[in-house]
């Protein structure tokens, strides 16, 4: 599902997030240690080779919603963001945790003038954060921030399983309905 709002270009496909050609950085759903880890940061840091462990290593521990900025280094993109969701019943309000994960990258990318940018499901992993409440979450802060964008211009979610790929699909047409219908 592709949908272009003022402009920018949003996005889900199944896919791997390692191999994003053509996007210019990628959110790592990190943990704190900005280490390896197992899902979706694991498969980052694998791919990605030694170097960006290094680069890593003194920017952590981080918070949960903070985000950080990092090379690419093996990766087929310029950067890597790193988000620290929250743990679903642990770091609490988790909502305002998730939703800051996603602006915090957002302004990294704008920071950065980065003009595409390839997301996760950030917290539904290990962290257990519902995929339906994480995509509205994170389609609502996006859709939210899309006015004052300068520099991106494609925002692309990529999910893991054919579930996770019509959950988003369905949050990103729900959201844009709702939208559109209160303006």
């Amino acid at each position: 599902m592709k949908k272009t709002i003022s402009g920018i270009t949003v996005e889900c496909v199944k896919g791997d997030i390692t191999s994003q050609a053509g996007i210019t950085a990628v959110v790592n759903a990190a943990n704190a240690q900005l280490m390896m880890g197992g899902g979706v940061a694991g498969a980052i840091h694998r791919a990605a080779g030694s170097g960006l462990e290094e680069e890593c290593r003194p920017l952590a521990p981080i918070k949960p919603g903070e985000a950080v900025i990092t090379g690419g280094h093996d990766l087929p993109n310029r950067y890597v963001i790193h988000c620290l969701g929250p743990i679903y019943g642990v770091n609490k309000p988790e909502g305002e945790f998730l939703a800051k994960c996603y602006r915090n990258a957002m302004q990294l990318a704008e920071q950065y003038r980065i003009d595409s940018i390839a997301f996760s499901a950030i917290s539904t992993g290990a962290f257990g954060y519902p995929v339906v409440e994480a995509a509205e979450v994170a389609f609502r802060t996006i859709i939210k921030m899309i006015p004052t964008l300068k520099y991106v211009e494609r925002i692309k979610f990529v999910l893991y399983s054919n579930r996770e790929l019509d959950i988003h699909t369905e949050a990103l047409s729900r959201i844009l309905s709702q939208e559109h219908n209160e303006i």
